[in-house]
């Protein structure tokens, strides 16, 4: 029997405090977490306090089949914690600094970890220090040539640039990001070019609030002409799907009417499906729909690393597979 892929998701592990209270969180670890659910071997890279949250993170973690043994303890800074509040049921997020997080420090452990990966997600909020960025990005490089690297765009006002974007994305295979960031992940970069006009017109013209696919797509494929190791671009778009785009070809999905609890992890879960899904060689199409699936079975339920009985996860997995 095959060894289970290796995955790793390097980043913030933190508590979101919401209306309701605490729930443990932070992009790569619920990308960790779904992608251990779906039957890999991850890992979480990350770095809590020496405190009460900390010791209680992984306590939260311990029941879940995600490996927790290269998770840091950070004896100065405390572990991190992001106050939410919803508008209109969309997320809003204050992001408490300094943390533990942002103090990830490479050692031989995580560079042997990372040589034997078979994919590895990193973000663009754990990188807002100089410390963990350096760390994040050394690791990225630490892994093999057939090593998928996902880049995960998470930008929170203030912790983002150019720079940062430019960095990531000269090391990632795959980039993943939503529909409202791509087209300020172009302005960061300078790529959005004499399009911009056609496409402002064109909008407008439609009265649509939203990017419109066509304009996605294009955007898709200015960063893949600009950055060579790049091989897929995935965008998501909320309750209407997503669209993936590769050199050679593109595939969009309208998504799954799914009733809503809160968007808190949906994302993350549509990154390690299609991760996971990517590993074994699948089609655009089924990437898109398995993103889509697992992304809106978080979505339709309370926080981003909600129970998971074996008969959804059955039913899931075979509904893709059909």
């Amino acid at each position: 029997m095959r060894e289970p892929h290796l995955i790793l998701g390097i980043g913030e592990l933190l508590w979101d405090m919401l209306p309701e209270g605490p729930r443990l969180g932070g992009a790569p670890a619920n990308f960790a977490v779904m992608a251990a659910r779906l039957g890999n071997h991850a890992a979480i890279l990350s770095r809590i306090g020496r405190d009460a949250l900390g010791r209680l993170a992984i306590e939260k973690l311990e029941p879940l089949p995600l490996d927790t043994s290269y998770v840091e303890v950070d004896p100065d800074h405390e572990t991190g914690r992001v106050t939410v509040n919803f508008v209109g049921g969309e997320p809003h997020y204050t992001i408490h600094e300094p943390a533990a997080w942002d103090f990830l420090t490479l050692t031989d452990e995580w560079i042997r970890l990372a040589g034997r990966a078979d994919a590895i997600c990193f973000g663009s909020l754990a990188q807002r220090s100089v410390r963990s960025r350096q760390t994040i990005q050394e690791l990225a490089a630490e892994t093999g040539p057939s090593c998928i690297r996902v880049f995960d765009v998470n930008l929170r006002a203030p912790f983002y640039s150019g720079e940062v974007l430019e960095e990531s994305l000269e090391l990632a295979t795959v980039v993943k990001m939503n529909e409202d960031e791509l087209p300020l992940v172009l302005r960061l970069l300078g790529l959005d070019g004499e399009q911009k006009e056609a496409e402002d017109a064109r909008r407008s013209a439609a009265e649509e609030p939203r990017p419109a696919a066509e304009d996605l797509r294009s955007g898709a494929e200015r960063l893949l002409a600009e950055f060579p190791t790049l091989q897929t671009v995935a965008v998501t778009r909320g309750g209407s799907g997503s669209l993936l785009v590769t050199r050679e070809e593109w595939n969009e999905h309208p998504g799954f009417p799914v009733k809503v609890a809160d968007r808190i992890g949906a994302g993350d879960a549509f990154t390690a499906a299609m991760t996971h899904y990517l590993l074994r060689g699948a089609n655009l199409a089924k990437l898109n729909q398995a993103g889509n699936r697992w992304g809106g079975w978080v979505a339709s339920q309370s926080g981003a690393m909600p129970a998971l009985p074996d008969e959804v996860r059955d039913t899931i997995a075979a509904a893709i597979e059909e």
